[in-house]
């Protein structure tokens, strides 16, 4: 079993993505399982999202507390939380950043940061990262296939605002492969 975790604030999408990425997984043939761990928190608040990839049914429940990979929708989330706190050596961070970053990532950790925010603008008009992200998620790790990846887009997000989340996606991926 492999493991995702996370991490945004309230309104940025972490549960969506999280949920698009199981729908993605699943689709590519493999068992998946995605949740989201908030309380009451509002607008900007840190939250963290979940997902889980296995060849064999799931039927671990609780939070990921050791994951194989991270997403890191707003950088300064590393400042305020632990959003190393766990992972694997050999794991995978993908941060949406302009910065350098490098000399926050744990030992062993293989990190890929992009400025999301910037695609997103460009190809969405919104500062909303988490397809983009998904797309770098999708290239990073081959735990999701892009075909995959853009049908769920489609079907969740329809007609030209699925097509925008598709092309920031793609161009993410792109970018991850070296391609762009």
């Amino acid at each position: 079993m492999r493991e995702l975790r996370i991490h945004g604030r309230g309104g940025q999408g972490s549960v969506t993505a999280a949920e698009l990425i199981a729908v993605a997984a699943f689709e590519g043939g493999v068992y998946s399982q995605a949740f989201p761990a908030f309380g009451v928190e509002r607008r900007g608040a840190p939250v963290q999202a979940f997902v889980r990839f296995s060849d064999e049914k799931i039927r671990l429940r609780s939070q990921v507390y050791e994951p194989d990979y991270i997403i890191v929708q707003d950088s300064t989330l590393i400042r305020d939380v632990d959003v190393f706190r766990g992972m694997k050596e050999g794991g995978i961070a993908i941060v949406n950043t302009e910065k350098s970053i490098a000399a926050t990532v744990p030992e062993g950790v293989k990190l890929i940061a992009l400025d999301a925010t910037r695609i997103a603008l460009e190809i969405l008009g919104v500062p909303i990262t988490n397809t983009t992200l998904m797309g770098a998620f999708a290239a990073a790790t081959g735990e999701i296939e892009l075909p995959a990846l853009e049908k769920a887009l489609r079907a969740r997000f329809p007609g030209s605002l699925g097509e925008k989340n598709v092309k920031a996606a793609v161009h993410a991926y792109n970018l991850v492969r070296g391609e762009a």
